[in-house]
């Protein structure tokens, strides 16, 4: 009898969607910690846990001390990779998570980097200002060079870098109006703030406050909870954020 002819293998990797990328940058964004695999000096993996943050283009942020074995690895070899799994109830397996390989770079604490940095990072893990300039502490840049977004069973995704950061020129535009802009919300616009959480996100009620702001999205805090806004379409400056903030509010009043 003649041979049945084997059927082609399915590839197990989707092509990138918009769901994908979104699912990507939320899960980075709205990270507070996440596993980081460094490389020891015999080439053995060695994975700790860290608090994380984002720069304003998404660049994951990590604050660590030189006493930590991770750190003197970084040191040595900047290759590194990130695991992002906030899990949930039932199977863990089950629940969205991102695997980052990066390149560490550390941050000088001079300058306007440092000073994003420093102030991106203390807003999304306040309590780590009981260390922050301790001097032994630094900040590391994680840059993104690859990435693999498993979705769930059977959804499993490569997104490239561009599919998790922002635009790199968007994020600078609003890098300067960052800091102003969050304050101003927070202070005058405190009933907006809580309808965007509790009306467009669906979280409970409370004095939740804006943390950050980027080209994507907004991020908010109460408390330890952290939640994530993403926006419609992406913004570019200090004129079409507000205007992007303006028109959230009026459809949360509107949904209420």
């Amino acid at each position: 009898m003649p041979e049945t002819p084997e059927k082609p293998k399915q590839d197990p990797i989707r092509p990138m969607d918009e769901t994908a990328r979104g699912l990507s940058r939320g899960l980075l964004r709205s990270a507070r910690h996440a596993a980081l695999a460094t490389l020891s000096g015999d080439g053995h993996p060695f994975a700790s846990l860290t608090s994380l943050a984002t720069d304003a283009d998404g660049t994951p942020l990590i604050l660590v001390s030189t006493l930590s074995g991770h750190t003197a690895n970084l040191l040595a070899d900047p290759r590194a990779s990130l695991l992002i799994a906030p899990g949930g109830k039932g199977d863990p397996l089950a629940h969205p998570r991102l695997s980052l390989r990066v390149r560490a770079r550390r941050v000088e604490r001079e300058g306007e980097d440092g000073a994003r940095i420093r102030r991106r990072f203390l807003a999304r893990q306040p309590k780590a200002a009981l260390y922050v300039d301790f001097p032994d502490f630094s900040f590391f840049a994680l840059a993104v060079e690859g990435a693999s977004l498993n979705g769930g069973f059977g959804r499993a995704y490569e997104p490239a870098p561009a599919d998790i950061l922002s635009d790199a020129a968007a994020a600078r535009a609003l890098a300067a109006a960052e800091e102003g802009a969050v304050a101003h919300m927070n202070a005058d616009h405190a009933d907006a703030v809580r309808l965007y959480a509790t009306v467009l996100l669906g979280a409970q009620d409370g004095a939740w406050r804006i943390t950050g702001l980027d080209p994507d999205g907004l991020d908010l805090a109460l408390g330890d909870a952290v939640l994530r806004l993403p926006f419609d379409a992406p913004v570019d400056g200090p004129g079409p954020l507000r205007a992007t903030l303006v028109a959230l509010a009026a459809k949360a009043r509107a949904a209420a």
